[in-house]
């Protein structure tokens, strides 16, 4: 089979599969033969599982079918196809390592046994009842997955024999959405050092611990909504929900960086919005260098410039 024809069979299979025609399309069908490693000159029944990123998917869609990506294309990649894949099921993320962070260099997709078996049957006489078979349980399947990628994630913890009072409201859901979801995603194993409420300005705050970090601050101190201690990094993320005081933007993150001057820890800035279409009314004001959450796409993270993602900038740059 030509890798045309052989492109042509993958995305006839994401339709059969009942994937939207979003993710019916060359760079979907491309991931698919990356994810089965199967080049124009395998057979579907020799069909494998390797663990692979989005830029080996990137690189494989180059070296065997001659289809040339551009790097700043790898976002829609991830995006647009193979998450779509995980959340039906079709593939696993991390299966070597759940536990580790989203936003990790390492991140790797494997396609799924039971799909890898379906996919073995394209072209044999079988594969019609292999195919309504693996549909009916697809969402069993996806239900599945979904619950171990939930599982693996790490909790922000508490000092001991501490808990947290969250008030009612808008604010303090975000509040709680930073803690459970932004945190146990990108700061796996971090401590909470202060998460402020609308009942209380000194809701939650584990003072011993920033003291150790070099901060000390007074009752006059415009503390940040959240602050969470990442030991793995050595990283202090202060975390503002925007239904509080608005974003980082340039003069907070003035006043931030002076509050938190002595801090022996690395600072990284971070702006919470409950959606996406709140945020866009603030893209004027959000500070560079900082990054930005959205807990209604819980699993991304948003980079506003820099060198690098997530993570502290030097006062120098």
């Amino acid at each position: 089979m030509s890798g045309h024809k052989k492109i042509e069979a993958a995305m006839q299979i994401l339709a059969e599969l009942g994937f939207s025609r979003a993710q019916q399309n060359e760079r979907s069908a491309l991931c698919l033969l990356a994810l089965l490693d199967l080049t124009s000159k395998k057979s579907w029944k020799s069909a494998a599982s390797p663990l692979i990123g989005i830029t080996p998917m990137m690189d494989f869609s180059r070296e065997h079918y001659g289809k040339e990506y551009k790097p700043n294309t790898r976002e829609t990649f991830r995006r647009q196809t193979v998450h779509h894949f995980v959340d039906a099921g079709l593939a696993r993320y991390n299966p070597d390592d759940p536990a580790r962070p989203v936003n990790s260099p390492k991140a790797v997709y494997q396609i799924e046994p039971e799909a890898l078996a379906l996919l073995k049957t394209h072209g044999s006489v079988v594969w019609g009842a292999k195919l309504k078979e693996y549909l009916s349980t697809r969402q069993t399947l996806a239900a599945r997955y979904a619950k171990v990628r939930e599982q693996a994630r790490i909790p922000v913890r508490v000092a001991p024999g501490k808990e947290i009072q969250i008030s009612p409201g808008e604010h303090s859901e975000l509040i709680k959405a930073i803690i459970e979801n932004f945190g146990s995603r990108f700061v796996p194993g971090g401590v909470l050092i202060y998460a402020g409420d609308t009942g209380d300005k000194w809701g939650y705050f584990d003072e011993a611990l920033l003291e150790k970090l070099g901060v000390v601050v007074d009752s006059h101190g415009k503390m940040p909504d959240v602050v969470i201690y990442f030991p793995e990094r050595s990283w202090l993320l202060l975390i503002e929900s925007v239904t509080s005081h608005g974003p980082v933007d340039g003069k907070r993150h003035e006043e931030l960086a002076r509050l938190f001057a002595g801090s022996s820890a690395g600072l990284v800035y971070v702006t919470a919005f409950p959606s996406r279409s709140l945020m866009t009314r603030y893209l004027p004001e959000i500070a560079w260098e900082t990054e930005v959450w959205v807990a209604d796409a819980p699993s991304h993270l948003i980079h506003f410039n820099g060198t690098r993602f997530l993570g502290p900038y030097p006062q120098s740059e």
